[in-house]
């Protein structure tokens, strides 16, 4: 996965540094209707920045942070550090494309919207589906058909909504956030990899650790055990004579 997403990625590049190619028209068609749009609807542009607000990349590393603290209380040691892996490579990766590729943002003379440093690839959108991915990865194993459905979808709109108010703010084009996705495949897949070469069979290991120790135990209630009838009172007498 790491490696096709990688091609992919380098080849998503080589097409947006073609000025005149039809990604930069899509790109561009694109971001300017958008923009309009949030122009003319300030109701519905505040909602989308709120959106955009609460999905940024920090409530992202902190949800990976928590769930690495959550799975070294567990004692899970092996997954935690992937969790909290996936979070920093993502972020560094992530800084390193942007600088080394230098993409500007979108430019318009009455911006709704303010975001500093290149465009390409999104950050948000990298760090959106870093994190949605290995969260519904850890509940994966544990929760029922209905569970898998609702954190499938959640995890699927939560990663398309972060893309989409990038785009709709005029902070990003699509292709950046393409190319975020795209990176996104790459930290998942090698970092899972490396991992897993450093500690074969060490994440399905704490995988099973985490499965046993969220699993709902069952106690069985056992009746009180009657006392023994070769006990006698302090007057010699035994309690159970007369008995039926």
């Amino acid at each position: 996965m790491a490696v096709g997403a990688a091609a992919l990625f380098a080849l998503l590049t080589v097409l947006t540094a073609t000025p005149g190619g039809p990604l930069a028209g899509l790109d561009r068609a694109s971001v300017n209707a958008l923009h309009s749009y949030a122009r003319r609807h300030t109701v519905w542009t505040a909602s989308v920045r709120t959106m955009d607000d609460l999905g940024g990349p920090a409530t992202m590393r902190v949800l990976l942070g928590l769930a690495a603290v959550w799975l070294l209380r567990l004692g899970a040691r092996t997954l935690a550090g992937w969790a909290a892996a996936l979070a920093l490579v993502g972020w560094a990766a992530g800084r390193t494309a942007q600088w080394t590729i230098a993409r500007p943002r979108p430019h318009f003379t009455d911006p709704v919207a303010q975001a500093a440093g290149p465009g390409y690839p999104s950050g948000r959108a990298m760090a959106a589906l870093i994190t949605c991915t290995a969260l519904a990865a850890l509940l994966w194993p544990r929760a029922t058909r209905a569970g898998r459905v609702a954190a499938g979808s959640a995890a699927t709109l939560a990663v398309a909504t972060v893309g989409f108010t990038g785009i709709a703010l005029g902070t990003h084009r699509p292709s950046d956030v393409l190319a975020g996705w795209l990176g996104a495949a790459v930290v998942l897949g090698a970092v899972t990899a490396v991992l897993e070469l450093l500690h074969p069979g060490g994440l399905l290991r704490d995988s099973h650790r985490v499965d046993w120790q969220t699993r709902p135990r069952v106690r069985s209630a056992r009746a009180p055990t009657p006392p023994s009838r070769h006990v006698t009172d302090p007057d010699g007498e035994d309690p159970w004579e007369g008995d039926p």
